[in-house]
């Protein structure tokens, strides 16, 4: 840390809440939704505007600490907190305006899906989220932002219009395609390498306030025949069906009989975002595949379908998980897809899935960051547990099982929105050849990698050592 001068200077020119150890409130705050992390930051400084956030990151330059930057504090492997270094937590910065007419929302850094879906259901509008309410808006968006509007209206950085960021310089500036479009574009999936985004403007659509969706559930002996019908459905199913996949031991939820509970389980969770009568219709054939155990699908609201997933994405529980893109579902990965969950080793791990297409596929590959979005799927083998099991490396194991397993059927290419520990060949394998446009950005914007807790892109002089 600096002096103890520069230290009451800062505190004198910050309005938010700084936080060392063993003050009151930095347990709690140092803490982020995957409980395996750890970490203890030397500083956490508690932003109140982007005017703090740039106070803090000439402050970090100065002292020579790292820094690490917290959003919703959702990703796996905790790049929002770090020891020794400073911690610039955003989650203070709640301000939110919808402009109804205009259709788009402002939404600062440190909002949640849930908090930014408040703001704008009230209007019933809304822009693709992630699918667990309490991830934040940041890291969501940077790496693209799956959810399930996105078949109907693109991923988030394909609604992205602008950004206000504080560099690695501690400057602000705002980003949009008159002024610096060249960051834009890096900010349309190029995660958090090139400044703090402390502010988003998004584009709004009507969705809701009601929409049809839910899950529905078979044995896990019917998966492969509701797989082999799904991959024939999925090209051509309307932009307006969103398509999750959900394979776990069965939770005790009440549309399950409870003979069922705790036994293995193949699901779709299905979102669609038009009109509830031609919801009914469009997602009648895949809830009449072979005898389903219980069938939730139904009229909700928007924010409801928002959660539904939340339940297995509870704070504080130990999670890892690795993923992988596919073309396509033939038999053999239906058949690794079934083994994984017949061996899964803890109640709350699973098997998550995307259906890819609609909106997402038509964007071209160098609009955005993000790439190639073809036809095709995105599994996940997610493996959490609780935090008194004595035998955590079991379910890391279970993971890189799946993932290998599944590794024949690969694109090679992967999200960057659900990389975990993959390092190089994960920066490689979601940017591709794009990855040397983004450096030239990274080389401009932050030459001496001081964002560098992320999917990190390495400027040239760091490649070059």
């Amino acid at each position: 840390m600096e002096t103890t001068d520069g230290f009451a200077r800062l505190r004198g020119n910050f309005r938010g809440v700084l936080l060392r150890p063993g003050e009151e409130g930095y347990d709690h705050t140092r803490r982020v939704w995957n409980g395996a992390i750890d970490r203890r930051p030397a500083l956490i400084a508690r932003c109140a505007g982007a005017d703090d956030v740039a106070t803090i990151v000439r402050f970090a330059r100065r002292s020579g600490r790292p820094v690490s930057v917290r959003g919703g504090g959702h990703g796996v492997m905790g790049p929002a907190v770090l020891d020794d270094g400073i911690m610039i937590d955003l989650s203070l910065l709640k301000a939110v305006a919808v402009d109804p007419v205009g259709r788009m929302v402002r939404a600062a850094g440190g909002l949640t899906w849930s908090e930014l879906d408040l703001a704008t259901q009230q209007h019933a509008l809304a822009v693709t989220g992630g699918s667990i309410s309490r991830t934040g808006i940041g890291g969501v968006t940077l790496t693209g932002g799956f959810g399930h509007l996105m078949r109907r209206h693109g991923l988030a950085v394909d609604n992205l219009r602008a950004a206000d960021v504080v560099t690695a310089d501690g400057r602000r500036v705002h980003v949009d395609v008159e002024h610096e479009p060249e960051l834009l574009w890096g900010l349309r999936g190029g995660g958090g390498n090139f400044g703090i985004v402390t502010s988003f403007e998004f584009d709004l659509h009507p969705v809701g306030p009601m929409v049809y969706g839910g899950p529905i559930f078979w044995p896990l002996d019917q998966a492969p025949r509701v797989l082999r019908h799904l991959r024939e459905f999925a090209p051509q199913a309307p932009d307006e069906l969103g398509i999750a996949i959900v394979a776990n031991l069965a939770p005790p939820m009440p549309f399950l009989p409870p003979e069922v509970y705790g036994r293995p389980v193949f699901g779709l969770l299905l979102s669609w975002s038009g009109g509830i009568a031609e919801g009914i219709r469009a997602t009648a054939e895949l809830r009449s595949i072979g005898t389903p155990l219980g069938d939730a699908v139904r009229p909700v609201p928007y924010r409801a379908l928002q959660s539904l997933l939340d339940g297995g994405a509870a704070p504080g529980n130990h999670a890892y998980w690795r993923s992988h893109r596919q073309t396509g579902l033939p038999d053999e990965a239906i058949d690794v897809l079934c083994a994984r969950v017949e061996s899964i080793t803890s109640p709350m791990s699973l098997v998550m899935g995307w259906v890819i297409g609609g909106a997402v596929s038509r964007v071209a590959p160098e609009a955005t960051a993000v790439g190639e979005r073809e036809n095709g799927y995105e599994l996940q083998c997610i493996g959490v547990w609780r935090p008194d099991d004595t035998d955590p490396d079991k379910h890391r194991s279970w993971v890189l099982e799946g993932w290998d397993a599944l590794r024949p059927f690969s694109t090679g290419r992967q999200f960057a929105s659900f990389l975990s520990d993959e390092g190089d060949a994960g920066v490689q394998a979601a940017y591709g050849d794009r990855l040397g446009r983004l450096r030239a950005l990274k080389d401009h914007w932050d030459p001496t990698n001081f964002f560098d807790r992320n999917i990190n892109i390495t400027p040239t002089s760091w490649s070059q050592q």
